[in-house]
């Protein structure tokens, strides 16, 4: 776990460009790291792998709820959800193991979640 919290914040938080981030382990359905003070409740953490495994299609057409706000979705494909609203935006990005989900205010640029989800592909190979 500590690992995944360096990763969170060297390959991310660091970066300026990501507000917040968290790992949520597919097989146990959970949280299992995040930046500190970002709470991702359990039903919201069913519903970014539900929006994976079932539901890509309506994420595309009506967006997504996530943390109480509802976000518009700008990009969705297999391994990766770029979502926005006014107030910012969020990415979610799915490997074998793990989703990654991050903030990010308007105008930064969500790209820099890939750098670490190439990490999190490295140490689970």
């Amino acid at each position: 776990m500590d690992q995944l919290q360096a990763l969170l914040n060297d390959s991310l938080i660091r970066t300026k460009h990501v507000e917040n981030a968290a790992v949520i382990d597919l097989k146990e359905r959970k949280v299992c790291a995040s930046t500190f003070g970002f709470n991702v409740p359990p039903e919201d953490a069913l519903n970014l792998i539900y929006a994976f495994y079932k539901n890509l299609l309506q994420v595309r057409r009506g967006g997504l709820c996530f943390k109480e706000k509802h976000y518009k979705c700008l990009r969705a494909d297999e391994h990766s959800i770029y979502l926005q609203n006014p107030d910012g935006g969020l990415v979610v990005v799915k490997t074998k193991t793990f989703i990654l989900v991050a903030t990010y205010r308007v105008g930064m640029y969500p790209s820099v979640c890939m750098e670490a989800v190439e990490k999190l592909g490295e140490e689970n190979t």
